[in-house]
């Protein structure tokens, strides 16, 4: 029996543009910046890879500029995924990264940190 995941929905603003965030959410490349150390692209399927690990996400939605949705291969079936969307505010012009993730209770502190931790390197990434 597999514990109902909760979702969380964390976010953090990034002084950049729309379009440059995109990319560093959306392309292999990008993603390989912050969010993995090497990633991959084989049809729909993202492969990302960490030290000793490796992880497959399908993509299931985006639109350019505005957001990107996977879901890992362990959650399929499920309602669950993970999403980076980009928000901008019309007064002010900050750009924001909304991060949705489907997490098992006892996990939504450490997965918090992680993502955390992963928007730090893409700010170092994108030069912030």
């Amino acid at each position: 029996m597999t514990m109902t995941k909760e979702k969380i929905q964390l976010e953090f603003t990034l002084n950049t543009s729309p379009k440059l965030l995109y990319t560093r959410i959306s392309t292999p490349s990008g993603l390989s910046e912050w969010f993995a150390d090497n990633v991959q692209l084989n049809g729909k399927n993202f492969t990302f890879f960490w030290d000793d690990s490796e992880q497959v996400a399908k993509l299931l939605m985006k639109k350019a500029n505005e957001y990107v949705r996977f879901q890992w291969e362990d959650d399929e079936g499920e309602e669950a995924f993970f999403e980076f969307r980009i928000a901008k505010d019309e007064l002010t012009g900050d750009v924001a990264l909304i991060i949705t993730d489907f997490v098992e209770a006892d996990e939504i502190e450490d997965t918090t940190d992680l993502w955390g931790s992963q928007v730090n390197e893409l700010r170092r990434a994108i030069g912030l």
